[in-house]
């Protein structure tokens, strides 16, 4: 049997076990995914004693991102840049580290928006955290000439920016409103605007109908960033599509198939917010 597992401390809010399990059912496939709780002194030691139990590779999530890609024997050029790995692969004991939220949010877009390209012109990003800096890696890689960064703490957006250079302008989060005229792609990488969190009091009054508008935040499924653009007449994109596309290539690494994407499972992981 093929296992492989997420890590993360606290675990018990991924739902990326429903996601691999519902896979392993559809494909026939005889293996195990299971959520195991790490705390941070103990990932190390944690991942060599998976390691040695035979698991084909794990997912990781927070608070574990960085230490993996430290740990890693090898990792891809996304994760170096990113500087944090949410999948793990394990081959011949060494550890292939690799990032895929970036893809998952670009994949979501592609299959649920057919018309939106990332070259066409500037994204604007909120929030600098590790998802922004995921998504801003693959938006650059898929040819976006510009990115607008705003983050509440505008040093920290500064320090993102200073990663991927020229490219990206930042702004001040009061500013918003101002820049949104001119831009293709609007990306909410906050917890703002999540069931338990603060709302996202962003002035929408300046955005244009053709621009395209997506939340990471997929609880709740339709966020009020959504609603509003919406109601601009945007094209929108939920954000639990890019949690279910970030999870193909690690399943595809451990357990030999590409999975698809279905309603069947959007469903499933929705039955379960």
């Amino acid at each position: 049997m093929i296992k492989a597992g997420v890590v993360g401390w606290p675990i018990e809010q991924s739902k990326s076990p429903i996601i691999h399990n519902y896979w392993l059912d559809k494909y026939d496939i005889n293996g195990s995914y299971i959520k195991i709780s790490l705390n941070p002194e103990r990932f190390t030691s944690g991942i060599k004693e998976l390691i040695d139990e035979g698991y084909a590779g794990v997912n990781v999530t927070v608070p574990h991102k960085e230490n993996a890609l430290r740990i890693s024997t090898f990792a891809t050029d996304r994760a170096n840049k990113i500087g944090a790995a949410n999948t793990l692969i394990f081959k011949d004991n060494k550890i292939y580290a690799d990032n895929t939220d970036g893809t998952g949010f670009i994949d979501n877009l592609k299959n649920s928006a057919l018309e939106w390209r990332a070259n066409v012109g500037p994204a604007m990003v909120l929030g600098a955290g590790g998802a922004a800096r995921s998504i801003i890696y693959s938006l650059l890689a898929q040819g976006t000439p510009k990115i607008i960064l705003a983050n509440r703490t505008y040093e920290r957006a500064e320090k993102l920016a200073d990663i991927f250079g020229n490219k990206i302008s930042v702004i001040d989060w009061n500013n918003i409103s101002i820049h949104l005229p001119k831009i293709n792609t609007l990306i909410n990488t906050t917890v703002l605007g999540m069931v338990g969190s603060s709302s996202l009091n962003v002035d929408l009054n300046t955005l244009t109908s053709n621009t395209l508008v997506t939340d990471i935040v997929y609880n709740p499924l339709i966020t009020p960033l959504i609603l509003k653009a919406r109601k601009t007449g945007c094209t929108t994109v939920d954000g639990l599509g890019m949690l279910l596309y970030q999870a193909v290539p690690g399943f595809k690494s451990w357990f030999g198939v590409e999975p698809a994407i279905d309603e069947i499972l959007r469903k499933k992981v929705l039955a379960e917010l």
